[in-house]
Order: structure tokens, then C-alpha cells, then sequence
């Protein structure tokens, strides 16, 4: 979610703005800075995404490890009363 909050920031970082003496701007968009961007922001929610899934497998290892095996036993008897 960091990183679609983010994404506009890494493509305003790819633009580059200059003011001329005669209050003219110029904006240029540099497509080599914004795919470099976008890759390293790729890359890094990959590395999150890895680190999550690590996580869990750990967390769920525990969980297994604390609950171990469970043994039930069941005991019926019947008494012949039949619930009308």
C-alpha cells in the first residue's frame, strides 16, 4: 500500500523543471529515471512480499510446534431412553 502512495513521488522525481529568464517553464520527463524507479520500487515490494511470506511459514511453524499432536477420546453409551 506504501508503495501506491509512493508511485507518484518516483514519477515526479523523473521530471525535470527549469524557469528561463523570460518566465517561461520548461518540464521535461526523463523515461530512463522513472523506469529505473519504478523497478527499484518493484524490487523492493518483492522483497517485502518475501519477508511477509517468511513470517507466516515461521509464525505457522510455531503455532504447530506449540499445539504438538492431540489425542481425543471418545466414550458413548447408549441407555435405551429414546427422546420423543
Amino acid at each position: 500500500m506504501r508503495i501506491a502512495i509512493a508511485l507518484p513521488l518516483l514519477l515526479m522525481a523523473a521530471c525535470n523543471v527549469s524557469k528561463d529568464g523570460n518566465g517561461t517553464t520548461t518540464v521535461e520527463y526523463d523515461q530512463n529515471t522513472a523506469e529505473s524507479a519504478l523497478d527499484t520500487a518493484g524490487n523492493k515490494a518483492a522483497q517485502i512480499g518475501g519477508a511477509i511470506v517468511d513470517d507466516v511459514e515461521e509464525s505457522a511453524d510455531k503455532v504447530g510446534n506449540k499445539i504438538g499432536d492431540v489425542d481425543v477420546d471418545v466414550d458413548v453409551k447408549n441407555d435405551g431412553n429414546k427422546a420423543n
